[in-house]
């Protein structure tokens, strides 16, 4: 087993409490059509937050349970920054969590 698994579940669960915190977790799911864009985070057809909350968190769980490979790169902060430019001080938690889960997928186990 990966010995990073326990830490990214983690990290997991504290973007999806901060998502939640700041009002951006969303009862329904976006319609199948929306989800099915072929463009990188859904920017086409989502918001930045949308796709955490439909695309990656349940993607990652689902790696993490069935104890798939990890991805060898993440590098989600630096779009959630450019997604989130005007939300200032607001995000900085969540930018924070997604840095650590970034790091935690680029450290080789």
């Amino acid at each position: 087993m990966d010995a990073r698994l326990p830490a990214l579940a983690d990290q997991l669960l504290l973007i999806e409490r901060e998502l939640r915190l700041l009002g951006w977790w969303a009862g329904v799911a976006p319609t199948v059509e929306r989800l099915a864009s072929a463009e990188p985070f859904c920017v086409d057809t989502l918001a930045f937050e949308e796709w955490l909350q439909w695309v990656f968190l349940p993607r990652m769980k689902e790696i993490i349970e069935r104890g798939e490979g990890l991805p060898l790169a993440c590098s989600i902060r630096p779009m959630a920054e450019m997604a989130w430019a005007v939300e200032g001080a607001r995000v900085a938690v969540l930018l924070e969590l997604l840095e650590e889960f970034d790091r935690l997928i680029n450290t080789a186990a």
